[in-house]
């Protein structure tokens, strides 16, 4: 191994060209040497217990294929049945490879709260997919492992999808098979990934989703602060625009400050999460974004508790694999016994939520876009030398207070014109409920009137979202208020629904993730707010 006494300057070219061949390497790939110096890898033991899953076997150089995921699945789903829960095997959908995208479900029947754990979303992060394998077979053999969670099937049921992006999987690649970004996609709906996780979210309608992710541990951190990521995890639940204040203070209370004493009994270090903006000179450091379009949000404004978990795994290969799951694990195993404490609260949470938007239509504001309000704070990172903590002060832009960028009057509903049977059937993907107008029918209405566009990349909070199409509508738009008859064959959109806030974010169109900014809507004229209830 190289000196601990190396400048920094040729640390950081060594660190980078490792980086890359990593990057280049794909799924199957082994490390020539190690990603960062002794010190640093010293900060992160293995933890103890035995690693017996077959992606720990001796000499294994590669991570769990999907044919061999698919066949850990078949062989759990064929294990005797325990006391206290039925395993089923669920056919979510496939991928854009035709690959099968497949769930295992541990239930004792209908009615309990379902906790969905989602893994791998981003194929290059696969610390997730290992431990939801893992989390399965402590929930299939509770005898055969060290940690008993059959107690928890008495009271939710849990749906484990260990991988929603196998393509990207197979070849170590963040997005799917067209370049798109799966978890940027969930509202707009453009992969059959994220098609099949709604249609999942549709017929199950959990209490409690989880994310689960990797950071990067180097890239960016190194070039801009000279340090390397520390936190074995980092965690975040919903925060966006419109989310019920209720299902943010359970996220905190009932999920979050459990984990973080867990994760803390177990000696791992934990922080907010946070990502670090392409652009080189760009110093400042954000908690996850606040859009309406991943994950954690977009199943937040369905009134589930929602939360991203991210083990530091990104650009270090296999290194430290076992800590990385095991964090995983202690998150996962967190949520489930809170899930289970708060089962009878969480579906009066969800139900409250429920009544709460759909009461407020044709009342009040809506917000369209919010921010995160920039902070300055200081930062534990690593020395990449002497792997030392190291305090680095940053400007953070916290997403736990977001600062209203726009808002206007909340509608009663929307109209869409017949020609947008397409948009249609993709809100009915999303769960929300559309009505065919069979009649001419005379409506109080507002049309929006365009003032200007432009085209861009929809931005991200680490830059620019991945899409294969890039540029998106950006309009600057005024309201002009009119009575309009709307002909038989079109549609309405009511608000008095639970699903409203999800409405406003793809159908009020100036906003970076409208679906008539990403052009699943070809004009203005063909959608119009409703302003009192037909």
């Amino acid at each position: 191994m190289k000196s601990p006494t190396l400048q920094p300057r040729w640390l950081l070219a060594s660190v980078l060209f490792v980086g890359l061949g990593w990057a280049c390497a794909g799924s199957h790939a082994q490390p020539l040497d190690r990603p960062y110096s002794d010190a640093v890898s010293a900060r992160f033991p293995a933890p103890a217990g035995v690693w017996d899953a077959p992606v720990f076997a001796a000499g294994r150089q590669h991570f769990t294929t999907n044919d061999e995921l698919a066949e850990q699945l078949l062989q759990l789903r064929r294990l005797p049945t325990p006391a206290l829960a039925q395993i089923g095997i669920v056919d979510v959908g496939r991928s854009q490879q035709d690959v099968p995208i497949r769930a295992l479900r541990f239930s004792r029947g209908a009615g309990l709260p379902v906790v969905l754990l989602i893994g791998q979303q981003h194929g290059d992060e696969p610390a997730g997919a290992e431990a939801l394998l893992m989390l399965a077979r402590e929930l299939a053999q509770p005898a055969k492992t060290a940690v008993d969670l059959s107690l928890v099937l008495e009271r939710i049921e849990v749906i484990v999808l260990p991988r929603a992006n196998p393509d990207g999987a197979e070849l170590s690649r963040r997005v799917a098979s067209n370049g798109i970004d799966i978890n940027r996609d969930h509202l707009l709906l453009r992969t059959p990934e994220a098609q099949a996780l709604a249609g999942l979210v549709l017929q199950h309608r959990p209490v409690v989703v989880v994310d689960a992710h990797e950071h990067t541990v180097i890239g960016r951190y190194l070039q801009k602060f000279g340090a390397l990521q520390r936190n074995d995890l980092l965690l975040q639940y919903a925060m966006t625009p419109n989310l019920p204040a209720a299902i943010g203070q359970a996220s905190e209370a009932w999920f979050r400050q459990p984990m973080l004493a867990a994760l803390a009994a177990d000696g791992l270090s934990v922080e907010w999460y946070y990502t670090n903006p392409t652009a080189p000179g760009d110093l400042r450091l954000s908690m996850g974004g606040v859009q309406p379009d991943t994950s954690r949000n977009v199943q937040g404004l369905r009134h589930s508790i929602s939360l991203l978990l991210e083990s530091r795994g990104v650009g270090i290969g296999r290194w430290h694999l076992e800590r990385r799951v095991h964090s995983q694990l202690v998150a996962l195993r967190s949520v489930l016994r809170s899930a289970a404490e708060h089962a009878h609260e969480l579906i009066a949470l969800q139900r409250a939520a429920d009544a709460e938007v759909s009461g407020l239509a044709c009342k009040a504001e809506v917000v369209l876009q919010a921010a995160t309000t920039p902070t300055r704070r200081e930062l534990l990172m690593l020395d990449p030398v002497t792997g030392a903590d190291k305090a680095v002060a940053v400007q953070w832009d916290s997403a736990l207070q977001l600062q209203v960028l726009s808002q206007r009057a909340r509608p009663c509903g929307y109209w869409l014109a017949g020609s947008e049977r397409a948009a249609v059937n993709r809100l009915r993907s999303l769960g929300v409920q559309v009505s065919a107008i069979d009649a001419p029918t005379n409506l109080m209405s507002q049309a929006w009137i365009e003032r200007s566009r432009l085209e861009m990349a929809r931005p991200d909070v680490r830059g620019s979202a991945a899409d294969a199409e890039r540029q998106i509508v950006r309009v600057e738009v005024d309201l002009r208020a009119e009575p309009f008859t709307a002909p038989a064959g079109s549609f309405y959109v009511t608000l008095t629904q639970p699903l409203a806030n999800l409405v406003v974010a793809a159908l009020e169109p100036d906003t970076q993730n409208s679906w008539f900014a990403n052009r699943l809507l070809p004009t203005l004229a063909v959608v119009r707010r409703v302003m009192v209830t037909p």
